[in-house]
């Protein structure tokens, strides 16, 4: 069950994102305007264009992740790491989405005020820095754990905002 919501949710997203508004995404994550030019990142990547690709990203974080001590995250399974998507996910975890504990607040302050549906890519990217800061919350302890929690939560509040963002303008 648990699957099937969180396919419908991602797809809805994917679809309903496509009428949003213009809005710099470099205030919610610049770092996606900073890739490298002499790497071979993509420019401006974005997972999820179809249904096939939300479940390929569903896949990509149930095959468990490696998350190293300097914190780059990458696919355990070979096979799904060998993908051309896979790729895509390793640009956005590990050059666009923020990883401290300062920018994930920052990002989450953005949010809490962003006046209009984020864009897909910006809804992607909020999903996996909520993934991320899960796994930083569970492998802390003590101050530092809460402190990841509350962003967890932050985020969790941001993205149940955002979808819930036409029905909120109808009501004022």
């Amino acid at each position: 069950m648990h699957l099937k919501t969180l396919l419908l949710l991602l797809f809805y997203y994917s679809v309903h994102a496509t009428m949003t508004y213009k809005w710099s995404r470099a205030m919610l994550f610049p770092a996606a305007q900073r890739l490298k030019r002499s790497s071979a990142t993509f420019l401006n990547p974005v997972l999820q264009n179809s249904l096939e690709d939300v479940v390929l990203l569903y896949e990509f974080l149930l095959a468990e992740l490696d998350i190293d001590k300097s914190q780059r995250i990458s696919i355990r399974d070979e096979e799904l790491a060998s993908l051309r998507k896979a790729a895509e996910f390793d640009t956005i975890c590990n050059e666009v989405i923020p990883k401290s504990i300062t920018e994930i607040r920052r990002l989450s302050s953005r949010l809490s005020s962003y006046p209009r549906v984020l864009k897909k890519e910006d809804f992607e990217r909020t999903v996996l820095t909520m993934v991320y800061t899960a796994y930083r919350a569970a492998q802390s302890q003590g101050h530092q754990k809460d402190t990841w929690a509350e962003s967890f939560v932050n985020l969790y509040k941001a993205l149940k905002h955002d979808l819930m963002f036409p029905y909120n303008k109808e009501s004022s």
